[in-house]
């Protein structure tokens, strides 16, 4: 057992406390409060003057797909000699060996979603992984918490300089619809089979029909990436003609719509904004976009969408975006319960209650405040950072 004491305590979704007590127990958040007594066979750890948090989720990356310092050899997150490969899985590619995993325990970054790149129309499946470990598969929260799918210039770039398709925004959508109609008859036949076998034949097997039932099933949502306005209103279009769940991701334009997207109410997933505006589609980035989305009342993460922004600067995002107008209990949620709920995990993480995991940050000042640091980063009840170590 962990005990934490004495500290100012930042739940993200309930009551706060001034000077509380935390009990941790196999993983968990056992007890939270000012009345917590520690047991007597608990390790004790007094936080006076410190603030606790919920720790960091970042709801798109692409960590540990492409590794640190090293170019081609670690570049594992587009497979670009196909522009649709639901197939793909990012735990077959994701090293948890590469330092930028200790990186993300020292910004206080506990969980992410990691997953393929945008080259393709289709890429793969993200993964939810905790961000401590040697090996992914004792580190997976949930194999496959989105189907990633790519809009714009990213697979226009990558396949129309070739003079192959898509090159254009009407290829891409009608890249995804013929794949979408294919395999959902592909599903309706198979459950047809399974309900009837003597009637019916077993469709033959296709892996990238077979990974795209969870779509169907509706068990992961379209995770779509889309900068341009244009291209997110062609996910929502899609996504409600198959009648499939849907995150907008990047949204990068979102505030420019938010009246639309208000009435779409799709979850976003906001960023990467810390960057330069490197094409077209990015020159209305804004820091604005953020808190002008959470104002409609959508729900909002940020992201870093790393290596673009390193994903120990989660936080420094969300800083900046309040800088911009967002509401500082806005901007904690996006990092935090937001990206949580977004995803499907938020009974297990995302903000400091009894029963969740006991992933949590401590912090020597407010988390928004640019000089303030990470004291200790938890995950499942074990200290995965002490900034004391390292001095």
């Amino acid at each position: 057992m962990l005990f934490l004491k004495n500290a100012k305590i930042i739940t993200a979704t309930k009551e706060n406390f001034d000077k509380g007590n935390i009990l941790i127990e196999d993983g968990k958040i056992k007890e939270i409060g000012v009345d917590v007594v520690a047991p007597l066979d608990a390790k004790v750890l007094d936080l006076e003057g410190k603030i606790i948090y919920p720790g960091f989720i970042d709801a798109h990356t692409h960590l540990g797909m492409w590794e640190d310092s090293i170019g081609f050899e670690g570049e594992d997150g587009n497979e670009m000699t196909d522009p649709v490969t639901p197939e793909l899985r990012s735990i077959d590619a994701i090293n948890p060996m590469d330092r930028t995993f200790k990186e993300a325990l020292e910004g206080g970054i506990t969980m992410v979603a990691s997953g393929p790149g945008s080259a393709n129309v289709i890429g793969g499946t993200f993964s939810a992984i905790k961000t401590y470990g040697r090996r992914i598969d004792k580190m997976i929260i949930e194999k496959e918490i989105g189907m990633k799918i790519a809009f714009g210039e990213n697979p226009k770039t990558v396949y129309g300089k070739d003079d192959k398709a898509p090159q254009t925004r009407m290829a891409i959508a009608s890249t995804l619809r013929d794949t979408l109609f294919k395999a959902k008859n592909y599903y309706e036949d198979l459950k047809a089979y399974n309900e009837n076998k003597e009637e019916n034949d077993k469709p033959e097997f296709d892996m990238k029909y077979e990974a795209l039932i969870p779509v169907f099933e509706k068990k992961i949502p379209l995770k779509a990436h889309a900068h341009r306005a244009d291209d997110i209103f062609t996910a929502i279009r899609i996504a409600k003609e198959f009648d499939l769940d849907l995150t907008l991701d990047h949204c990068t334009e979102g505030y420019l719509i938010k009246e639309d997207l208000k009435e779409e109410n799709y979850p976003v997933i906001v960023g990467p904004n810390l960057s330069d505006r490197s094409k077209f589609e990015l020159k209305n980035l804004s820091f604005r976009n953020p808190g002008e989305l959470a104002n409609e009342g959508l729900l909002v993460a940020i992201m870093t969408d790393h290596p673009v922004i390193p994903v120990q600067y989660l936080p420094l995002c969300a800083s900046l975006a309040i800088k911009s107008g967002m509401k500082e209990e806005d901007a904690l949620k996006a990092i935090t319960i937001n990206p949580a709920k977004i995803l499907k995990l938020d009974h297990k993480v995302g903000s400091l209650e009894v029963g969740k995991d006991a992933d949590i940050v401590v912090f020597d000042g407010n988390v928004f405040e640019i000089q303030s640091k990470v004291c200790m980063t938890i995950i499942d009840g074990k200290i995965m950072f002490d900034a004391n170590d390292n001095k």
